[in-house]
């Protein structure tokens, strides 16, 4: 069943790719803004399809945020400014053509030296809240959006692909408004789910509740498994 989603995903995203491709190409050539304007909501929903599929720190968003004390609200800042950063690290990188980018077939649209430094900062955030739930550091100053700068420096790779596109094509400013699209359709799934993991955080503490377990013992245990999740996922990456 998770292997047919997953097929149906990556079917969709190629398909997305396409049509990206074709827009852009279209563009390229008629230079009509009205034509582009009308296909950016699709471009919203490319950006919410495309989010649902491997990567985009679904899994570190959601570790985090279920061990962590922020509120729904906060839950969506943070899952904002991670969507945001996602996708700039991916306009920077095409706009500045950095050499980080990996050109070959295998790897097109990564950037590795970006995503190893990522993953290493993600490592060192979970440790951090490791320290936290065994009393070494203060359980304040929770800095939920730093955590999204540093989870969202991994580039978008559809992001990357649509600017290097109309780079190529020369209507870098075609990329640029295709990225904005991307970039809500994006930051609306990872809300959500940023949203579910703070819910699923509070009935899981009101189950433990009811078992005689305090409040702040709860907290303490999902920080600290939200942080060697956090631990094992960056040095996994970096190391292997």
């Amino acid at each position: 069943m998770a292997s047919d989603i997953l097929g149906a995903l990556i079917a969709i995203q190629g398909e997305i790719k396409r049509s990206v491709g074709a827009d852009l190409s279209a563009f390229a050539q008629t230079g009509d803004w009205l034509n582009l304007a009308a296909v950016m909501p699709l471009g919203v929903l490319f950006g919410a399809v495309h989010a649902l599929t491997p990567g985009h720190s679904k899994t570190i968003l959601a570790s985090y945020v279920a061990g962590s004390s922020l509120s729904v609200a906060r839950g969506i800042c943070v899952a904002a400014v991670l969507s945001f950063t996602h996708i700039l690290s991916a306009v920077l990188v095409a706009v500045l053509a950095l050499p980080l980018v990996t050109r070959t077939l295998v790897g097109a649209g990564r950037a590795p030296l970006i995503e190893d430094l990522s993953r290493g900062l993600i490592a060192l955030i979970g440790l951090w809240m490791i320290a936290r739930a065994w009393g070494f550091m203060s359980r304040h100053h929770e800095n939920g959006a730093m955590f999204g700068v540093i989870a969202g420096l991994i580039p978008c790779p559809l992001t990357l692909f649509a600017m290097v596109l109309a780079i190529t094509r020369g209507v870098p400013e075609a990329g640029l408004v295709f990225a904005f699209a991307m970039m809500l359709g994006v930051a609306l799934t990872l809300s959500v789910l940023a949203a579910l993991s703070v819910l699923a955080r509070g009935r899981l503490a009101w189950l433990l509740a009811r078992r005689g377990t305090t409040l702040p013992a709860t907290g303490r245990a999902l920080e600290a498994a939200a942080g060697l999740l956090l631990l094992a996922f960056g040095l996994r990456e970096v190391f292997l």
